[in-house]
Parts: C-alpha cells; sequence; structure tokens
C-alpha cells in the first residue's frame, strides 16, 4: 500500500480528517490516503521536469510520502484562514470586538523578542488568521468525532 509512517491510529485519523475537510472544501478531488500518493508523485515528475528543462525549483526537488502529506495538511489550514478564492465554505463573520478580544487574551504572542508589544493594529490580520485556524481545527475536530 503506501508508507506515510503514522506513529499511532490518532495521527492517521487526523490526516483523514484533514483530508476529508479540504475534499467538503474543494481543495482535492478525492481524499483518500492512496490519493495522496498519486498526488505527491505527479508532484515529484512535475519538479523533475522542471529541473530538467532548467527551471527554478522552490523547496525540495523530490518529496517522501510523509513530507508531502505533511505539505499538503499545512497547504489546507493556510489556505483556509487566507480564505483562498475557490474554496466552497461559509466562513462565519468575525467582528472587530473577537479581534480585540483575541488580543487581550493572547498578548504574549504579540511581544517582540526584546519585551515590547506590537500594537493592535499591527497585528490584526494575523489575528484574523489564527482565529481562521482556530475555526478550522474545530472543523477536523468534528470530522474526527464522526470518525470515531
Amino acid at each position: 500500500m503506501n508508507s506515510f509512517c503514522f506513529t499511532d491510529e490518532e495521527q492517521r485519523k487526523y490526516a483523514v480528517a484533514c483530508l476529508t475537510f479540504a475534499h467538503r472544501l474543494g481543495l482535492i478531488d478525492d481524499s483518500s490516503l492512496d490519493a495522496v500518493v498519486s498526488r505527491c508523485n505527479a508532484e515529484n515528475e512535475r519538479r523533475r521536469q522542471a529541473l530538467d528543462n532548467g527551471e527554478v525549483v522552490y523547496g525540495l526537488k523530490q518529496f517522501t510520502l510523509p513530507v508531502y502529506l505533511d505539505y499538503e495538511l499545512t497547504r489546507f489550514r493556510l489556505d483556509f484562514a487566507a480564505e483562498k478564492k475557490g474554496i466552497s465554505y461559509q466562513y462565519r463573520p468575525i467582528e472587530n470586538k473577537e479581534l480585540k478580544a483575541y488580543y487581550k487574551a493572547n498578548k504574549d504572542l504579540f511581544t517582540r523578542y526584546n519585551g515590547d508589544k506590537f500594537r493592535f493594529k499591527e497585528s490584526k490580520m494575523v489575528i484574523y488568521k489564527k482565529i481562521r485556524e482556530e475555526q478550522y481545527d474545530e472543523e477536523v475536530n468534528a470530522i474526527l468525532c464522526q470518525l470515531s
């Protein structure tokens, strides 16, 4: 079959839940682990051809299966948080008071090395995406509950 090197069943279930959500969002056509293998092989072939043609390839020259899965799962989270065009999802609105509450509750996240703080206005976009990432986690956890 495939060698994703999951350390336990929970890690496999989490990956399956993320893939299921990505499929619901319209980011991928097939949420199976076998489809991940196919996408990995296709990406590796694309990179190989680009290198053979003398084109610049950013990142790895070739993905291993576990690294490619991690790449995909990270990409899904980032695309969701950025509200990428083409995602089929009804995002809930995030009001300014929710952004400010998050900022106040997590001030340690908005502190520079020397101790001074980023102002709310400087951090607003980051806060917005952090809240979207929490929403992504809620959706994935709901799918995990269904899988259990």
